[in-house]
């Protein structure tokens, strides 16, 4: 019986071990990712949007500068210019205007992605995958409150140069929502107002204006 109680502790040390080990790992690529991207002014990135429970598939870019954004995708474009988020619908030609609140932005802020992991999740590296050649480091975060309607992000980090590939978010809910890069462009020169929206571009756009 002490035998089986020695064993099953050491097992456990080296569990926990192992543990700590791939936790250090996942800061590690995290750190090197999220620095990559900290020595940009500014980047423009094309991607492709899947929804696997719908089997929805979606193309989309974004261009972002410091915490101002301008989203294209779905028959949507939501502009940030860091005070206002304004929403326009194609198909209705509406313009709705909100204050900023970066807590009400969530999945859809493309600049968190890069620094989401440094508050409020845990995160463990999973494994390393090769795709046309190119080696791939998958860490998964994990939200530390209960109540987050994310289950977990993983986040696809190329191994040598340190972009990211792809992130998938799984919601408690069980939906799945994937964003893979098609192609990203660095240091992008653009203007701040590019992320204000103006409503003579649009003609005939109805504004919504709820602040």
């Amino acid at each position: 019986m002490r035998k089986v109680f020695l064993i099953t502790t050491a097992t456990l040390f080296f569990i926990h071990q192992l543990s700590a080990q791939t936790d250090k790992r996942a800061a590690t690529i995290l750190d090197a990712m999220s620095n990559k991207y900290k020595t940009m002014t500014s980047f423009k990135v094309a991607f492709t949007y899947t929804n696997e429970g719908a089997k929805e598939t979606l193309k989309g870019d974004a261009t972002v500068k410091g915490t101002k954004f301008r989203l294209k995708m779905a028959g949507q474009e939501i502009f940030n210019d860091g005070k206002t988020v304004t929403t326009y619908i194609k198909e209705t030609n509406e313009a709705t205007v909100n204050n900023y609140d970066p807590k009400e932005i969530g999945d859809i802020d493309p600049t968190k992605v890069y620094t989401i992991y440094k508050k409020g999740y845990k995160y463990v590296f999973i494994e390393e995958t090769t795709e046309s050649g190119r080696v791939y480091e998958v860490v998964e975060l994990s939200p530390e409150k209960k109540d987050s309607k994310v289950a977990k992000v993983q986040i696809k980090v190329d191994k040598k140069d340190k972009s990211v590939k792809s992130w998938k978010i799984t919601q408690r809910s069980g939906q799945r929502l994937v964003f893979k890069v098609d192609k990203f462009t660095p240091n992008v020169p653009v203007q701040d107002t590019f992320f204000a929206f103006d409503a003579k571009q649009y003609k005939g756009v109805e504004v919504i204006d709820l602040r």
